[in-house]
């Protein structure tokens, strides 16, 4: 349920909309979208028609989060790509207007899962459905990120090493107790590196909540939250998307334990065939060590979330909930890791 917003302050909003808006007209009402725990989301309503506002939260923030500028600069790249992303309009790095950082974009109108169960739709679309986002993911990886400006996006090598050595300090910046599971994976995981595949845009978060699909078709029609893309291993970025196979819809949405030939869901040796087929690969070598990575990284980030929401800071009531699930999952990748 979205909520009116009475954090924007429009009267200083609205003067700066008609002068970066191309035919922007007011006047201007917002409601503040719900879920998401990071940049606070807000639909604006206008005589000119709708738009979404993305912002930095206000308040002590971690080192290189809610980086709006990179979400900005990410989609307007990818726009005459096959990766589908909201037409971006503007972007405001002056705290003065509203107070933090922001960016407009377009409103798209269709649908947002939370339940990747998808117990709403047909069995046959929910096969489509799966098939839309494997195809748009594998999009993403073979784009060409310097032929659309982005060569400086991100560093180039030594990805997996820097990624395990920012979320560990993200984590230790966060904590709040004591998780053994976690300080046995910040020593286990750069012990265990693979060599890095080569580079690609990362969406850094891509998973079924952050994805728009078409109204009454079961295709994506955008990809939201860019707040952690850069370019690295594409391997990382796809194990954290199907980490959602190994998680059960109790713990963190996910599908683990469900009967996929009746769901028309495809099971997670078949979605990572056709990923490896879209991307030219014949297999994927470390994959439980990309597995182990990604469990690692969600349970940190969790971590930030039951910091912010102790900070006061979060952007969503949820914030202390979700905090909490960084120590079961933190334990799954342990106990991956000691198998392997």
């Amino acid at each position: 349920m979205n909520s009116l917003a009475t954090d924007l302050p429009l009267d200083r909003l609205e003067p700066w909309l008609r002068e970066h808006v191309v035919d922007f007209r007011g006047p201007v009402s917002a409601e503040r979208f719900a879920g998401g725990q990071s940049n606070p989301s807000y639909r604006l309503r206008a005589a000119s028609g709708d738009y979404v506002l993305r912002r930095k939260p206000p308040g002590p923030l971690l080192p290189s989060a809610h980086a709006v500028d990179r979400e900005f600069r990410v989609m307007r790249a990818l726009a005459e790509t096959p990766v589908p992303v909201p037409r971006v309009h503007a972007l405001c790095e002056d705290d003065a207007v509203i107070g933090s950082a922001f960016y407009v974009m377009e409103f798209l109108d269709g649908r947002i899962f939370w339940d990747q169960r998808l117990g709403e739709c047909s069995r046959a679309d929910r096969g489509a459905m799966f098939d839309s986002m494997n195809t748009v993911i594998a999009a993403l990886h073979t784009v060409d990120y310097a032929a659309i400006g982005l060569g400086d996006f991100g560093r180039p090598g030594n990805y997996m090493a820097r990624q395990i050595a920012r979320w560990s300090r993200q984590y230790r910046a966060s904590e709040t107790e004591t998780i053994a599971a976690m300080d046995r994976l910040i020593e286990w995981l750069p012990e265990h590196l693979p060599e890095d595949s080569a580079p690609a845009i990362v969406h850094g978060d891509y998973r079924m909540d952050n994805l728009v699909f078409h109204k009454t078709e079961p295709r994506v029609i955008g990809v939201l939250d860019w707040e952690l893309s850069t370019t690295g291993d594409p391997l990382a970025d796809f194990a954290y998307h199907v980490m959602t196979w190994r998680v059960t819809p109790e713990l963190f949405r996910g599908l683990a334990g469900i009967d996929f030939a009746a769901a028309g869901i495809p099971d997670e040796p078949a979605y990572v065939a056709a990923y490896c087929r879209r991307t030219g690969r014949s297999l994927i070598g470390a994959w439980d060590f990309y597995m182990v990575y990604s469990l690692f990284r969600i349970a940190a980030i969790l971590q930030g979330i039951a910091k912010r929401a102790i900070d006061g800071t979060a952007a969503s009531s949820e914030a202390a909930a979700m905090g909490r699930l960084a120590h079961p999952l933190s334990e799954q990748a342990w106990e991956l890791a000691r198998s392997l």
